[in-house]
This record gives C-alpha cells, structure tokens and sequence, in this order.
C-alpha cells in the first residue's frame, strides 16, 4: 500500500523510474483502452535519440565525471630525468540511445492522431538535447488539432515552460485542447494532496473518460511490490527540499 496520499517521490528513484515509467503508460492504456471502443483505440508509441549529457545525470546514478584543478602547464627540464606519472583511470562522456514512450489515441478507420499523452521523465526536463526534442515536439503539437496531456511526476530539474506566472508546484498535469489555445488548464499538486483526476480531450462530440491517475499508480505500486524495492528510511533521489521534508517525515511517520 502506497504511504503518501499523492506521488511517492522515492519512485522517482533513476533505479525505478524507469520501469514505472513503462508500467504506469502501460497501465493508463489498459484502462482507457476499453472505454474508447469503437472510435478510438489507444497506441503507445516510443521515440528514439543518441544524447551526450555532461556531469551529472539524474536517471544515471552510477555516472561520475573526473575533474582535476587548472595548473600552469608543465615545462620539463631536459637536463633532469622527468618521472612518468602513473596512469589513472577515467570515464568518457558516452553518448547514450535514449528511448521515451508516449501514448497516442488514435481515431480508428483514420488512424489520425486526437489526442498525445505524455509522461515526463528526466531526460524530457534536464538541459540538453532530451529537452530540445522534447519542447520541438510539444511545439508542433501546440500547431496542430491534437490535444495534450502532459503528465509531470518528477521534481528533477526546471518545468517546462508556460507563459506568464504558473503556480509553483512539485508535480502537475497540463491539459491543452487544442480548441482553446494559447489557453490550457493545469493540475498543480504537492506531496500532501492525492493527484487529481482529469479529463482525457477528445473530439467535441465525444464524452470525456476521467483518468483516476492516483488510484492506477496505488494498484501499480501494489503489483509491481515497491514497498520491497524502497528503503523510505534513506533521502529520496533527487533529494526534498527543506520544505518539503517534514510533510515527508510526516506522512512516513503515520504510516509506519
């Protein structure tokens, strides 16, 4: 059973944020899935790219870059015998094949694309080449008549951007039907609010399925056992704010 009312930021763990990622898209199609029939069917789609991320990466733990201080550069002196150093292993910045999911419901007969669902991981928020793909892309969908739901269930890194002042928040759910633009509706939420359902756009004439996120992740954190995975007595990864750790400490401490 899920301890926090909302997100369990310990899932955004870059060890289980992945296979959340996977779970929870695969989940959200299941359910929706029945409810289209017969216009629409739910198709989950995944885009490829090679990034070069320097420094740190959040959903690569394990990725050290080596530094060593500026100095003058060495003039040896060829009437002394210059020691050959010994060697020192490093690691190189390796481009990496990044591979995101999505979810398109997809008109059947047509095939044509009514409505984009996004859930956001690192590599779509971090500066660099996963973020430019990503805002290129939300771009051209912003220009079409598809809508988008663009789920944000991880506090790493900048949000992404919206114009004017938006409510500050860890999490949020961004609807934008593509009748109403440059207007858009958003969920902001926190560690101590559930996450909210919303309404899935679909063609005007066609009723809106309402997508019980928190329940699918509450029955997905159950199935897939993450209370064996999670140790909640060490700091999540990325680690809370010093305002948000004691709602954290708080929530943990009445559910223990």
């Amino acid at each position: 059973m899920m301890r926090f009312p909302g997100m369990d930021p310990y899932l955004e763990n870059p060890g289980l944020w992945p296979e959340v990622h996977s779970r929870l898209l695969v989940a959200i199609a299941d359910v929706l899935g029945p409810q289209l029939r017969p216009k629409y069917r739910v198709a989950i789609e995944k885009r490829v790219y090679e990034d070069v991320t320097e420094g740190l990466a959040i959903d690569r733990p394990d990725a050290i870059i080596l530094q060593t201080p500026a100095q003058e550069p060495f003039q040896p002196d060829r009437n002394h015998v210059v020691a050959v150093a010994e060697p020192v292993t490093v690691e190189l910045i390796m481009p990496e094949i990044i591979q995101e999911r999505y979810l398109e419901i997809r008109e059947v007969g047509t095939e044509r694309v009514v409505t984009t669902l996004e859930l956001l991981s690192p590599s779509n928020k971090r500066p660099g080449r996963g973020r430019q793909e990503y805002l290129e892309k939300r771009s051209k969908i912003f220009s079409s008549q598809t809508h988008l739901v663009e789920i944000d269930l991880i506090r790493a890194f900048q949000p992404l951007p919206l114009r004017g002042n938006s409510p500050k928040s860890l999490y949020r759910i961004l609807i934008s039907r593509a009748q109403h633009r440059p207007r858009a509706t958003l969920y902001p939420f926190n560690l101590s609010t559930p996450i909210p359902t919303f309404p899935l756009p679909l063609q005007s004439e066609d009723a809106e399925p309402i997508v019980d996120l928190q329940t699918l992740l509450a029955q997905l954190y159950d199935r897939a056992s993450y209370d064996l995975a999670i140790d909640y007595t060490r700091e999540t990864i990325p680690p809370l704010t010093e305002s948000d750790r004691p709602t954290a400490d708080r929530v943990l401490q009445q559910t223990c």
